[in-house]
Order: C-alpha cells, then structure tokens, then sequence
C-alpha cells in the first residue's frame, strides 16, 4: 500500500530515535528528502502527497544505514559548507562547521587588501575549502592539492558543480615532501591537514572511526606530522609577506605556534570555534603584503 510522505518520515523519525540517533527528526528529513530526490524545503510542502514503494524502500535502506553507524552525508552524498552544496564519499572528511573558522581568517586577511589573491588549499580533500575561497572572493587563483586520486576526483566535481572552473585549479601532490616546482609565489597557504595523533584514533566515534578516510584523520605520533613537512617544504611557495593558515585539533594551537615561529613566521594570531577552541593559526613570513 501506498504511503504518504510524511508517513514514511515519521516512520524514519521513531526508527532514528528509538536507535539512538541524536539529531533523529533532522537527520529523518534529509535522507527521505533525499531518498525521494528533493530538497528539505520541497519535502515539507509535499508530506502530504503519496509517494512511490521505491521512496518507501529506498528511505528504509537509508535509515538501516544510519542505524549501523554511517554518517548522514555519505548516504545522501551531499552535505553544507559556507552556505555551498558539497558532493561527499567517503574518499573525503565531511566538510565540518570547524572549518568554516578557516573561511572566516582568508576572509578578514583578504578583504579589502588582497581581492585577486593566489591562494592555495593543501591537503584539500572535498575542495570545501578551496570552493569557499573562490565563491567568496571570485577574483582568486587558488589552487587545490591533495596526494589521493579519489580525493581530487570528488574535488574536482564540487568546482564544476559550483561553476569555479575557471579560477580553481587542481593538483597531485604530496604534503610530506616538496612541492612541485610549477607551484610558486602564493599569497595565502590555507590547509587543514590531518592532526589525530595515530593511537587517538581508535577512540573516535565509529562514525568516524569506521566510515571516514584514515589517511585523512592519522597525524602521526603526536598529530604533528602534516604541520612539520608543510612548514619546512611549502613555505618556499610563499610570496614574501604572505600568510599560512591552518586548522588545528583542540590542544594544539600553542604546539603548533611553536613550530611556525620557529620556521620564521610572525604576527601570529589564533582564531577560536564556536566552542571557544584556538581552531585556526594564523603566521606571517616575510614584511610585505
């Protein structure tokens, strides 16, 4: 029999809930809404509609999913970032409200001063960051760098999805080692690399632990690798005067400060999470700009 769509998202809502699931009634709408093909707003003007048995089955498959542990975004494919849509599998980190601190730096660093910026997101990952940058200021270059091949492939998706072809770039490259040396004279680094330090991650929420992309996650021993590397081979890519970003875990922005002074960078300054954690630290290297 036939059922309506609110019947269906009802029946998602109480399965949801009564699984444990925190957010129970949002997550509900997003993945009938997507199991249906429509958005949030279009499934709340048609709850009353009757809808196919595929809607009803796809959404029951959807909601098994979620129930074993799979993130929400992953299942649909699609999540928010910066008021952007973003294509997700699990090749890449779903894009985190964390992030969007690193947006408002780029921001508050270029508005105003440098509207035509070359900017560079390493360790790029979904192309969030990258994606953000160009929507905001869209007479940027920014090039996006990742060492994974299916990494870039769901990067270069959300550019052309977004219509940024024309200023955003993509390459492979390692952030390990040294850059490539057709990549140069860059005014802004914006990176979030991985910062878990490895034996932290078998406590992560299965979520995490089991659905998103390790190689993205593990930062070595102490969670400092990825800021060591990149301090000591990318800065080379810095124009003098230019700026590096970066994304830090909770508890590392003073280790992290540390490393950047010691490679040369100054005017340091931090930027806090809406948790009020130091998430972003910010360094200069060189006098101009």
């Amino acid at each position: 029999m036939l059922k309506t769509y609110n019947e269906i998202y009802l029946s998602a809502r109480n399965a949801l809930r009564q699984g444990g699931v925190e957010a129970y009634a949002l997550e509900a709408k997003i993945l009938v809404a997507s199991a249906a093909g429509k958005t949030t707003g279009r499934l709340l003007r048609d709850l009353n509609l009757y809808t196919s048995e595929e809607c009803a089955l796809k959404t029951e498959e959807y909601v098994n999913r979620r129930l074993a542990g799979e993130p929400v975004a992953y299942i649909t494919r699609s999540w928010e970032f910066y008021g952007l849509p973003m294509y997700v599998t699990s090749d890449v980190l779903i894009p985190r409200i964390d992030t969007e601190v690193l947006i408002d730096a780029a921001k508050d660093l270029l508005l105003g001063r440098k509207m035509n910026a070359k900017v560079l997101d390493l360790c790029c990952g979904s192309g969030c960051i990258a994606c953000a940058v160009g929507h905001e200021f869209p007479a940027t270059t920014v090039f996006a760098v990742d060492n994974s091949p299916s990494a870039l492939q769901v990067c270069r998706k959300n550019i052309a999805d977004n219509r940024m072809q024309n200023h955003i770039f993509t390459m492979q490259a390692d952030a390990l080692g040294f850059p490539p040396v057709s990549l140069n004279s860059f005014d802004l680094i914006l990176c979030n690399p991985p910062y878990v330090p490895t034996e932290e991650i078998k406590t992560l929420d299965i979520s995490v632990r089991n659905y998103e992309p390790l190689s993205a996650l593990d930062g070595g021993e102490d969670g400092l690798k990825f800021y060591r590397a990149i301090l000591k081979y990318w800065k080379s890519v810095l124009r003098p005067g230019g700026h590096i970003m970066f994304e830090v875990g909770e508890d590392q922005a003073q280790k992290v400060w540390n490393l950047m002074e010691k490679e040369g960078f100054f005017n340091m300054y931090t930027r806090t999470d809406t948790l009020h954690v130091e998430r972003v630290v910010v360094g200069k290297l060189g006098n101009e700009f």
